[in-house]
């Protein structure tokens, strides 16, 4: 039984009367339909884990659960009832956990992400379509190294509950803008991967601020005049920073 549940079991017995010297008893069967009540009262299941659903078009949904199903997702309301939109309609699915750390994210100006020829090792996965999708992008190879790495730890086939796709995790709406035929051919996702990377550098001319906007999407960061607060993001950012940069302070 976790803490919360305990405190519950607490709030519950004090709500309705029962103390020592009242008098009043509960057997556990009614006290734990009484804390049933009171979880579904409060918003639901102490263990759900609450989700931010940003779309396309900048809206941006808190809710209890949210995945893909076929070419929609489905999101659970935190009122309760569901609805599904395609899934192009949604530009990312991120935790809503907010991080207890509020300072800054450093900025790494001198950490140029422009195109260098440093190569890329061979015994790295993919190391040829990383080298080269990096260039197209006019990116610093080791910059989508580190990005692979925290997306997917270079596995092309992985998925996310929500769609996310691949080597560089594509949404479904970035597949489709970026004329991918398929998601799981490396060379297809890591160019296109490099390529919205590219454009979120152009749009915030900030490593920290693509990062952040790749991960949480671009509309996140604009609302948030920053890296928005959610700890999945800016541990996100702080580790792919931390590895591109060579960086050990963070």
């Amino acid at each position: 039984m976790t803490d919360v549940t305990t405190s519950l079991f607490e709030f519950s017995a004090v709500l309705f009367g029962r103390t020592e010297n009242s008098g009043r008893e509960f057997d556990k069967t009614t006290m734990l339909r009484i804390v049933v009540a009171l979880m579904l009262f409060l918003g639901g299941s102490v263990n759900a884990e609450a989700e931010i659903v940003a779309f396309t078009d900048g809206r941006v949904l808190k809710a209890a659960d949210a995945y893909l199903d076929g070419d929609t997702i489905v999101i659970e309301l935190r009122g309760g009832g569901t609805m599904r939109v395609p899934a192009t309609r949604v530009d990312r699915v991120i935790a809503d956990e907010v991080d207890e750390d509020t300072s800054p994210i450093p900025e790494f100006q001198d950490c140029p992400w422009a195109w260098d020829s440093e190569p890329v090792p061979e015994e790295m996965p993919f190391h040829a379509e990383i080298a080269a999708a990096a260039r197209a992008a006019d990116l610093h190879p080791w910059l989508l190294v580190a990005l692979v790495r925290a997306e997917s730890n270079f596995d092309p086939g992985a998925v996310s509950r929500a769609g996310a796709a691949g080597l560089t995790q594509l949404m479904p709406g970035t597949v489709s803008d970026r004329g991918v035929t398929d998601v799981f051919d490396p060379a297809q996702n890591l160019d296109a991967g490099a390529g919205y990377l590219r454009a979120m550098l152009d749009r915030f001319g900030s490593l920290t601020l693509a990062l952040a906007a790749y991960n949480a999407g671009p509309t996140t960061v604009e609302r948030y005049q920053g890296v928005p607060p959610y700890r999945e993001t800016r541990d996100y950012v702080r580790k792919t920073t931390k590895w591109f940069c060579r960086d050990d302070t963070q």
